[in-house]
C-alpha cells in the first residue's frame, strides 16, 4: 500500500519525516560540543582531626564552560565507542572551619581554579530510534591535564598558593537523548565525573606545625557534572 492510498485512507494522519536516515550506519564521524559543569571536591580526613572538629570543610562551586570535539565509531547498530577531548574550565570556593590557626577570615577562604584538559574514551549503549529521537547511556574512564595546578610552584597556602595535582583519572556515566534534525543531529547529555585519584600536594610544614589547610586531609577527590549539547 502506497503512501498516497494510506494519505487517501487516513486523512487526519500526518506522515511523519525521518531525517538522516542513514546517519547511524556510518563507521566514523565527527562532531563538537559546549556545554557547562560544576565541580565540587570531596575530602578525607586524618581521625585525629575530628576528635577535634566536627565541621567539614565548606566547598562552594560555580558554573563553569566546557568544549570540545567529538570522534565517534559504530561498533554495531546500538553501540559506539567515542573520544571526546575537551577543554573544561571551573572554579571552587573552599571555606574552612574556624581554627586558632587562622588569625582572619581571609585565611579561612581559598579560590581554587581548574582549567582541565579532559580526554575521555566513552562506550554510548542506544535503544532503538523513534522517528527521530533515540535515547542512550554512557560510561567510561577520562583523564585530565590540569594547567592550573599550581604544581611546580615553590610557594603553597602559607603564601595564599592552593596546589593540586597536574593529573588525575575519572570515571564518566551519564545520559541523554538524540534528535534527529534535518540538517545533523543534536544531542543533549548529562554526565557525572569522578575523580579516583588524590588531587592534593600537601603544604610545606612551617615553625608553626603542619599546615592547617592541607595537614588535617589525607585524601581529596574531585566530583563534578557537565552538561553537554553536541552537535554531529
Amino acid at each position: 500500500m502506497g503512501s498516497q492510498t494510506i494519505r487517501a485512507q487516513y486523512p487526519h494522519v500526518r506522515e511523519t519525516i525521518i531525517n538522516l536516515p542513514n546517519f547511524d550506519d556510518r563507521f566514523l564521524h565527527y562532531g563538537y560540543f559546549v556545554g557547562v559543569n560544576s565541580y565540587d571536591f570531596k575530602f578525607l580526613y586524618k581521625k585525629e582531626y575530628y576528635q577535634k572538629q566536627a565541621d567539614d570543610i565548606a566547598v562552594t562551586p560555580t558554573i563553569g564552560f566546557n568544549v570540545g570535539l567529538i570522534g565517534d565509531i559504530r561498533v554495531n547498530k546500538f553501540i559506539n565507542v567515542r573520544i571526546e577531548p575537551g577543554l573544561y574550565y571551573s572554579k571552587r570556593d573552599l571555606m574552612y572551619p574556624e581554627n586558632k590557626q587562622f588569625t582572619n577570615e581571609t585565611d579561612r577562604m581559598r579560590e581554587v581554579k581548574s582549567t582541565y584538559i579532559h580526554l575521555p574514551l566513552i562506550i554510548k549503549l542506544s535503544a532503538a530510534r523513534i522517528n527521530n529521537f533515540r535515547p542512550f547511556i554512557l560510561g567510561g574512564i577520562s583523564t585530565d591535564f590540569n594547567l592550573s595546578s599550581n604544581y611546580k610552584n615553590i610557594d603553597d597556602n602559607f603564601s595564599n598558593v592552593f596546589r593540586t595535582e597536574p593529573q588525575n583519572l575519572n570515571y564518566e556515566i551519564g545520559l541523554g537523548f538524540d534528535f534527529y534534525l534535518f540538517y545533523f543531529k543534536f544531542s543533549p547529555s548529562i554526565r557525572g565525573i569522578f575523580s579516583m585519584q588524590n588531587e592534593l600536594i600537601p603544604d610545606n610544614p612551617n615553625n608553626s606545625g603542619p599546615s592547617p589547610w592541607t595537614g588535617p586531609i589525607t585524601k581529596m577527590v574531585s566530583r563534578g557534572f557537565a552538561i553537554n549539547l553536541t552537535f554531529e
